[in-house]
């Protein structure tokens, strides 16, 4: 009987202990959106508005690129029966000089634009990473999710590196 009681208070003590260890962990453990956390940083709207700018500028122009090959295009449909040989040849020529000419415009916009957003908005995206990192140690959280990403955006420096124990478990070197 005696060894029951014990026993049992042991387990009691036992849940509790697990219970409140467990509690301070999920205490511990945090969340983020780091595309909400990023829409809040002030420079990113003057960002986006150059990034959106400069995109509206390559559209523009690539509109009137087109505008210019579809005429071109048009006009050489409604002549190219009555066209000479050689000529229908260079307006064929023409044609496909334009279709080149516009898809490595749009490749150049392309490219540049993706180049403006890494020298504008990559900083702002190290700013919020590094706050995150500030408020995990600041706060001991042991990690922080981003609900944005399914990742998880900080680990305490104080973490054990597990993969070694996996790998042990696997029988693998």
């Amino acid at each position: 009987m005696m060894k029951r009681i014990i026993l049992i208070s042991v387990l009691i003590f036992s849940s509790f202990s697990i219970g409140k260890a467990v509690a301070q962990t999920m205490e511990q453990i945090a969340f983020v959106n780091t595309n909400e956390l990023l829409e809040a940083v002030p420079e990113k709207v003057e960002a986006s508005k150059t990034i959106e700018e400069l995109s509206r500028k390559y559209k523009d122009e690539l509109q009137v690129m087109q505008n210019d090959y579809n005429k071109k295009y048009s006009d050489f449909i409604s002549y190219q029966t009555s066209m000479a040989e050689s000529i229908r040849n260079r307006r064929m020529q023409e044609l496909y000089e334009l279709e080149k000419a516009i898809n490595e415009f749009m490749k150049i916009a392309q490219e540049d634009i993706d180049n403006q957003e890494k020298v504008l908005i990559e900083p702002l995206r190290q700013r919020v990473k590094d706050a995150i990192y500030q408020v995990g140690i600041e706060n001991g959280f042991v990690c922080i999710y981003d609900l944005a990403n399914p990742t998880i955006a900080f680990v305490t420096p104080n973490a054990t590196n597990a993969n070694a124990l996996v790998k042990q478990k696997l029988g693998v070197q």
